[in-house]
């Protein structure tokens, strides 16, 4: 599906789990950097009205579908993708990095929370290195002199795989001015990830996230900040819907022609 944003027309580009890592793995071998998004509803409504986060999503290398909502819509529009949370990416790119004997890096959260999902990353996967931490301060510009100082202490880590936890749209910010100060990193933008891993927040039962209950899951944590958030998302939603339903149409219109 083809979805809207401040600098053009953005869509998922990496469709299935396999597409990912083969596509990983390839840039590991080559000692090549990359950037990796995980679009949702969140997303979508920044991306029409904020120009610094929709040019930061120009330069993901990879883009998957983080959300039901993003899956049903990109079926709807008629094309098949899988869900690719970034919370559930964290492990199976640790371990695609652990194979190519590729060095790994956590930026953002705090530094309890880094600590602690180092410690379990490195007690899960066999072979992984964890050679660099850092959490910003409070505040923290991605587009500022601290984060050129971030990026080059990273690119001087010699990590080739970096996690970042800091939140949208400051991850993909980041990451994307990191494809030119340290290009030989892949930069995946993870959300709250590694607090999931350190405990320092509370995932979702499985069930519940099955169900697609995951956000109201989350609400119930954090109301205050989480229920305007998601009211957000669910207003876009029927327009998202018809441009879903429109694109499908036309799809099957240029089939036939």
């Amino acid at each position: 599906m083809i979805f809207d944003t401040a600098a053009g027309p953005l869509r998922i580009n990496v469709h299935t789990r396999a597409a990912l890592f083969r596509a990983v793995a390839e840039r590991f071998t080559r000692g090549e950097g990359f950037t990796l998004a995980t679009l949702n509803l969140d997303h979508l409504t920044k991306l029409p009205r904020d120009a610094a986060f929709a040019e930061a999503y120009t330069a993901q290398n990879f883009i998957v579908a983080d959300g039901r909502p993003v899956v049903w819509l990109s079926r709807l529009a008629g094309e098949e993708v899988e869900l690719m949370p970034g919370s559930d990416l964290v492990l199976p790119l640790c371990a695609e990095a652990a194979r190519a004997q590729v060095p790994v890096a956590l930026l953002g959260s705090s530094d309890p929370a880094l600590k602690a999902a180092a410690d379990v990353l490195e007690a899960r996967v066999p072979g992984l290195r964890i050679v660099h931490r850092h959490a910003p301060a409070f505040g923290f510009d991605p587009a500022g002199p601290d984060a050129d100082a971030a990026l080059r202490a990273l690119a001087e880590s010699g990590a080739g795989l970096c996690f970042l936890a800091l939140g949208a749209p400051k991850q993909e910010v980041l990451a994307a001015r990191g494809r030119t100060l340290a290009p030989h990193v892949g930069f995946a933008s993870i959300g709250a990830g590694l607090d999931f891993l350190a405990g320092h927040q509370s995932r979702a039962p499985r069930w519940m996230r099955d169900l697609a209950l995951e956000w109201f899951w989350r609400a119930l944590q954090s109301p205050r900040r989480l229920v305007p958030r998601y009211a957000r998302c669910f207003a876009i939603l029927p327009g998202l819907v018809v441009r879903a339903l429109r694109q499908r149409r036309h799809t099957q219109v240029s089939d036939i022609r």
